[in-house]
């Protein structure tokens, strides 16, 4: 008993704020709305024991009324916080390296830098390289991603979908 009420309490911290999805649904997180349809499904195998393996989809369509916008600096900088929602496949079992939750983030903003370096022939030459110098999703923008979620046999993919930033 005593393992179990912290289990539950994470279940519940975890799905506030989380609302259910499911095959061709669209739900509106804060004005984001999120379209999440199944693309395939197939019988598969691991460890003995039967799973259904499942492609998915996600759509993100901005209609906040806003754009997002992530500048990074001048110095070198490591960006992790540019997931916009996240969808959680709760009976996901993770098996054969597939998801458990999918992330839709923000559309990276390139630039091309052009520097200039010696080749291995004593050359000096120009090159140019992309430099990634913020995130951003505009309102009306999209973004998509797809997933592979393996669940019991005989269950569907049980999705949530929560705004994360």
């Amino acid at each position: 008993m005593k393992k179990l009420i912290p289990l539950l309490l994470l279940m519940v911290f975890t799905s506030i704020g989380a609302q259910k999805i499911t095959d061709g649904q669209t739900v509106t997180v804060d004005g984001l709305a999120v379209t999440f349809n199944i693309l395939n499904k197939e019988s598969v195998t691991a460890g003995g024991k039967n799973y259904d393996r499942y492609k998915v989809s996600a759509t993100l369509v901005n209609n906040s009324g806003k754009d997002f916008n992530l500048r990074m600096s001048n110095a070198p900088q490591v960006v992790t916080n540019t997931e916009l929602v996240e969808l959680n496949c709760i009976n996901a079992t993770g098996a054969k390296l597939t998801s458990k939750k999918l992330t839709l983030k923000m559309n990276p903003q390139n630039l091309n830098v052009t520097y200039w370096a010696y080749t291995k022939d004593g050359k000096y030459q120009s090159f140019v390289i992309p430099v990634v110098s913020g995130y951003f999703l505009d309102n009306g923008g999209s973004v998509s991603d797809n997933a592979i979620f393996i669940v019991p046999q005989g269950q569907a993919p049980d999705v949530t979908v929560r705004k994360t930033l």
